[in-house]
This record gives structure tokens, C-alpha cells and sequence, in this order.
């Protein structure tokens, strides 16, 4: 009886995605203009080559927000059961927010968090 269910669920996604598909190719508005191929910024003919490299710094930033984003997210399940997990769970949480401090305190003085 379960397995009924979850097909009847996947075939009324199908339908809906097929339908909410042929309805966007139905009503949308069509333009052959070869300009809609070319690549743009913003609007402007680019000059010579589109390649662009950026500094190591953006790179590390995003992985230091994601890092410290993905690591804290952690915290929410331990936050659920804090009543119930006692001195043990406490301690390890504690511990586990002194890394992450003492990461973002070596990330800082290394200088990975500035924009110049």
C-alpha cells in the first residue's frame, strides 16, 4: 500500500512538471534575433578576452563562509536534544565552539578575511 502512494506521488509530480513545462513553451514569447547568443556583460561587447582571474582571496573567503555556515548548522540538532544530552554533550559542544573560534581566530590573523 506504501509503494502505491509513493508511485501515485511521483506520476502527479511528472504530470504537473510536464504540465507546468508545456504551458511555459505554450505561452512564452519567441524571438530569432541572433544577438540572443552572444555572449554579454551587463549589456556591453566585451574587448578582448571574457577571462578574467580573480584574486585567491574571494576563493578562500567563500570557503571560510561555507565552512564556518555548514559547521554551525551542526549546532541546531545539539540545540533540540540540550535538555536531555547533560554535562557530557555540553562539554563536547563546547569544544567543538572552541575550534571554530580558534579557526576563524587563525583565519583572521592570517589576514584571509581581508578585501585589499
Amino acid at each position: 500500500m506504501f509503494f502505491v502512494f509513493i508511485v501515485v506521488v511521483i506520476l502527479t509530480a511528472a504530470a504537473l512538471v510536464g504540465a507546468a513545462m508545456g504551458i511555459a513553451r505554450l505561452v512564452a514569447p519567441r524571438s530569432f534575433n541572433p544577438q540572443k547568443g552572444e555572449p554579454y556583460e551587463c549589456g556591453i561587447p566585451t574587448r578582448g578576452q571574457s577571462w578574467v582571474q580573480f584574486r585567491v582571496g574571494y576563493y578562500l573567503f567563500a570557503i571560510l563562509f561555507l565552512m564556518f555556515d555548514i559547521e554551525t548548522v551542526f549546532l541546531f540538532p545539539w540545540a533540540v536534544v540540550a535538555g536531555q544530552a547533560g554535562a557530557y554533550a555540553l562539554a563536547g559542544v563546547g569544544l567543538f565552539l572552541a575550534v571554530l573560534v580558534l579557526g576563524l581566530a587563525y583565519a583572521w590573523r592570517k589576514g584571509a578575511l581581508e578585501w585589499t
